[in-house]
């Protein structure tokens, strides 16, 4: 029942316009004056300031800040170049080059609103000049978009594994072969759509054209080689290798491409400094959560009670998922994540779950939030940008998520599909 109320009180919040963050907050406070009086509240700051300074957390804003300064590079406009060299003779072409575009775009920006913001304002205008609708582009951008929390670096798999104290270079191998599988099935739902309704071919298929924009686009797929092979390969931290994205970003858009500038650095700095203080609000908010779940052992009653109605880790895992899909409607990936995982990671544990394979159950869930209305962020973002309505784009949008719900129940009941990598690498 308190975890109910715990619940219920933030998401009332949340429903009258509050901040996540602060509606978090509050109700932490809440619980813990009432639980523990007002003598506590002087270690408030303290404890959100020690949530919020956790050496693997500055993982978070340094891939944010990698992301803006390569958004502002022209990275995105060579991947779409190279991807449409490679996939536009394909009838539906531009709308499968903008999926794998997303596919290439995850590896660097681990962020699902930064992916369709930065392909959306090139990729939705350029499908609706080639007869597109709007809403079907809308569709294409935000369900691809989703990529990049599954395909790593990912931030909501980083944050996870921070509150859950489990690997992070482990997460993000996971993610590997889901995405792929996911991009994969996209392709054949946007070819679908195509032959059904005859959308055109952008261009013949041209060996040179492949090489010379490949050529263009090199430091694009040389970049996540660099990082993802160091943090895979045990080199560096994840925040180390944050790090280094950091600095490759500044050397291409400085040295390479020469498309940054001191103006449009100082916009990226702004962009990536407001992403990680919203993240940032939230993970202080929650350690005060952390606290009052720790004094009152409430996720270890709630392990207990469901242990009591069913052991089995499938059935365990079905219960979980209908939790994260429903908290996907009203919750950002970031909220969801901070607010559920204290508190059913006692329950994983029971039923014999890898922390790691349920992480990245998590993250696929709260993926197929950022489509799902009311809150659905990435979906919002790309009708913002096609100025469609968003209940329309739902409606195709649907066609795209059914094949996101796919991959969540093969990576659910089929393990190896995410885990296969891992065991091989980290056995």
């Amino acid at each position: 029942m308190q975890i109910l109320l715990l619940f219920g009180c933030v998401l009332a919040l949340v429903l009258i316009d509050v901040p996540i963050a602060i509606a978090l907050g509050v109700v932490a406070v809440t619980a813990l004056v009432a639980t523990q009086g007002t003598a506590m509240l002087p270690n408030v700051a303290i404890t959100m300031y020690n949530g919020a300074t956790s050496f693997p957390l500055i993982a978070i804003p340094l891939f944010i800040l990698s992301g803006a300064i390569m958004n502002s590079s022209g990275i995105s406009r060579r991947l779409i170049a190279f991807a449409s060299a490679v996939l536009g003779w394909i009838r539906g072409g531009l709308a499968i080059v903008s999926i794998g575009t997303s596919m290439f775009f995850a590896e660097i920006s681990g962020s699902a609103v930064a992916d369709a913001a930065a392909l959306g304002a090139i990729l939705i205008p350029a499908m609706q000049s080639r007869g597109y609708s709007k809403e079907f582009a809308a569709a294409v951008i935000s369900s691809s978009a989703t990529l990049a929390v599954i395909i790593p670096p990912s931030i909501p798999m980083l944050l996870y594994a921070v509150i859950a104290e489990t690997s992070v270079v482990k997460l993000f191998v996971s993610g590997i072969v889901p995405g792929i599988i996911g991009g994969i099935g996209l392709m054949g739902v946007a070819y679908w759509f195509a032959r059904r309704y005859q959308f055109p071919v952008e261009q013949a298929f041209r060996w040179a054209n492949v090489v010379g924009t490949f050529k263009e686009a090199l430091w694009a797929f040389v970049l996540p080689v660099i990082i993802l092979g160091t943090i895979f390969g045990g080199i560096v931290t994840a925040t180390e290798g944050a790090a280094i994205a950091v600095l490759a970003a500044l050397f291409i858009g400085f040295g390479v491409y020469r498309e940054l500038d001191a103006k449009v650095l100082r916009v990226a700095i702004v962009e990536g400094g407001i992403q990680t203080a919203v993240v940032m609000l939230l993970v202080a908010a929650s350690a005060l959560l952390g606290v009052y779940l720790t004094e009152t052992h409430l996720p270890q009653r709630l392990a207990q009670a469901i242990l009591e109605l069913t052991s089995n880790r499938w059935a365990v895992l079905a219960i979980l998922n209908v939790l994260f899909l429903i908290l996907g409607l009203f919750l950002h990936s970031a909220a969801a994540i901070i607010l559920t995982v204290p508190v059913v990671m006692p329950l994983v544990k029971a039923a014999g779950i890898d922390p790691v394979h349920f992480g990245l159950i998590v993250t696929i869930n709260l993926g197929i939030g950022q489509q799902t209305p009311p809150v659905a962020s990435v979906l919002m973002t790309c009708c913002a940008i096609a100025k469609a309505d968003m209940w329309a784009v739902t409606k195709i949008n649907v066609y795209f998520v059914a094949v996101l719900f796919a991959v969540l129940l093969l990576v659910t009941y089929v393990p190896v599909t995410g885990m296969g990598l891992v065991t091989l690498f980290y056995s």
